[in-house]
């Protein structure tokens, strides 16, 4: 029988209704999405998810999520796996790439689509390694204890605000106000003589607790909010995506005990606004940068 034409296919906006199809195909190639993901990235965007259709059936996957006039991040590109190979994931990627407009867009490709990526015209910026694993019960020694860690308040949001400004390539307040208090999300600051000196989010997925971002002034800070996180994990399986940039960061992980799993490549467009990578230890997630 053949199969219907990707002309065949219908691009339509995903609301958060659709939200499970798409996280269901995500959990299926392994990326384990936190399990309150779906409200967090819509209030961003909520005209940012697209579905493909055949017959009214979802075949395909994508969202392009606008963040301010100058940047989006791709990600959910999916496409059911008795069904590729067809046209439909290049139909609904040119449909949902005009959401961006003019906006340089990142991503985090897998490796298999890295190649197409580079024919879209996106460019390799650095490679982020997902770890994962049990966090040691204590700190690995000559490491932070967690001193001046504790939970966000609502009186940190501005501060944390701010800081995520200076960590990212761009301004995405309303995200994080719904990621620091997402249902089952956990928010550590650490303060250091009335300072915001970083913060981090731990929340619950399909198979771990997911870890990000991780950002801080210091490789001490960042030791010191890994602490934080091992005691909130309890002996529960983590991961937590590292760029390969963050020579600390891997390291952290390493030394709590997380082994690396898979791989993916941080691209973009264009240029994107200067910000701190060097503060960040753990990307926010790999679906919205």
């Amino acid at each position: 029988m053949t199969s219907p034409s990707p002309e065949s296919l219908v691009v339509t906006q995903a609301t958060l209704d659709d939200w499970p199809v798409i996280k269901g195909w995500a959990a299926d190639e392994g990326w384990d999405p936190g399990e309150s993901d779906g409200g967090c990235f819509f209030a961003q965007d909520p005209e940012g998810f697209f579905l493909g259709r055949i017959d009214g059936e979802p075949v395909s996957a994508i969202s392009v999520v606008n963040y301010g006039p100058d940047y989006a991040f791709l990600g959910c590109y999916l496409v059911r796996p008795d069904l590729r190979g067809r046209g439909y994931g290049l139909t609904t990627w040119k449909t949902a790439l005009a959401h961006a407009g003019g906006r340089t867009i990142g991503l985090d490709g897998v490796v298999a689509q890295q190649d197409n990526y580079r024919q879209s015209g996106f460019e390799l910026a650095y490679k982020t390694f997902r770890f994962g694993g049990v966090l040691g019960d204590v700190p690995a020694a000559g490491e932070s204890d967690g001193t001046g860690v504790r939970a966000a308040e609502a009186s940190d949001l501005d501060a944390i605000t701010a800081y995520d400004s200076a960590c990212y390539p761009a301004d995405r307040p309303g995200f994080v106000q719904h990621w620091l208090t997402g249902p089952g999300h956990r928010a550590l600051v650490r303060i250091v003589d009335g300072r915001l000196t970083g913060y981090s989010v731990i929340r619950p997925a399909l198979t771990s607790l997911r870890v990000g971002p991780l950002f801080a002034d210091t490789p001490d800070d960042a030791r010191a909010l890994f602490a934080g996180l091992a005691a909130e994990a309890d002996g529960r399986p983590v991961a937590v995506d590292i760029p390969e940039t963050s020579v600390a960061g891997v390291a952290m992980a390493e030394a709590y005990g997380l082994t690396p799993s898979f791989e993916t490549a941080r691209m973009y467009t264009g240029p994107v606004r200067p910000h701190a990578t060097a503060r960040v230890y753990a990307v926010t997630t790999l679906e919205l940068g």
